[in-house]
């Protein structure tokens, strides 16, 4: 099949691609259980998660203050992913609203298992004629 050169444009404009799911998978559960022993740090049953539970308990213990600005360093590291993909997705002639949306939303939940897709994206550039 043949694309035309408009149709091909139109594609390039709005490019997105979905996360590989276990590295999105990895960084939801951290996130997750980052938020846990933050914020609900006396309901987690730090005996039944093998040695995790006595190194995150060990860190709610000594360590809680560091731990709370951890957390919301990780979501503001998180915030500015979102945005290098939006001046990626600009870069690379990403213009479609509903795409960029996308990208910045996935980004934003998943971290760099989203963003190294954008990364490694290589739009076709259009000859000048």
């Amino acid at each position: 099949m043949v694309v035309g050169k408009s149709e091909a444009a139109r594609s390039a404009t709005s490019y997105f691609r979905t996360a590989r799911p276990l590295p999105s998978l990895v960084t939801a559960l951290g996130l997750g259980y980052f938020t846990w022993a933050v914020f609900w740090p006396e309901s987690i049953p730090y005996q039944s998660l093998g040695p995790l539970g006595p190194f995150t308990q060990y860190l709610v213990d000594h360590h809680q203050t560091l731990m709370r600005n951890g957390y919301w360093l990780a979501w503001l590291i998180h915030v500015g992913e979102s945005l290098y993909a939006m001046v990626l997705c600009k870069s690379k002639g990403i213009t479609n609203g509903r795409a960029r949306l996308l990208w910045f939303t996935q980004t934003f939940l998943f971290g760099i298992a989203s963003l190294s897709i954008l990364i490694a994206y290589k739009p076709k550039r259009q000859k000048q004629s």
